[in-house]
């Protein structure tokens, strides 16, 4: 499931999913308020959840989905890069964190990580060597 108020990106996102023949998105929202409803209707095994949405913000929608649908794994997508909300964010129960300018880089990483168990953090937070 794909919850992300830009069209645009919203876009993006489903165009890099499609990049993977196991993975299908099954529902696209634009707001807080209907992701908690279709989260808890449909129970996607991932959710890719944008922070700044309309009528709730994202740490809110994450709290409340993991209430109503625990089984799903939320992998937030955000514009935000402090290490502040991404220790937030991984303490409400994200199972990972991708900066939307590393999107086209790491979501599929992402989603790979979450699905088999792991934590994913986009890779700008870690040292280049």
């Amino acid at each position: 499931m794909v919850v992300e108020d830009s069209p645009l990106f919203r876009s993006f996102i489903c165009s890099q999913l499609e990049q993977n023949p196991e993975l299908e998105v099954i529902c696209e929202v634009w707001n807080g308020s209907e992701a908690i409803k279709k989260a808890e209707e449909l129970k996607p095994h991932v959710i890719l959840l944008d922070l700044s949405l309309p009528t709730l913000n994202g740490f809110d929608v994450a709290r409340r989905i993991l209430e109503l649908a625990p089984e799903s794994k939320i992998i937030v997508l955000s514009q935000e890069t402090s290490l502040e909300v991404v220790a937030v964010a991984m303490k409400l129960g994200a199972s990972g964190y991708v900066f939307k300018t590393h999107a086209g880089l790491d979501l599929l990483p992402a989603i790979d990580a979450v699905r088999s168990g792991t934590r994913f953090v986009s890779s700008a937070l870690h040292p280049v060597n």
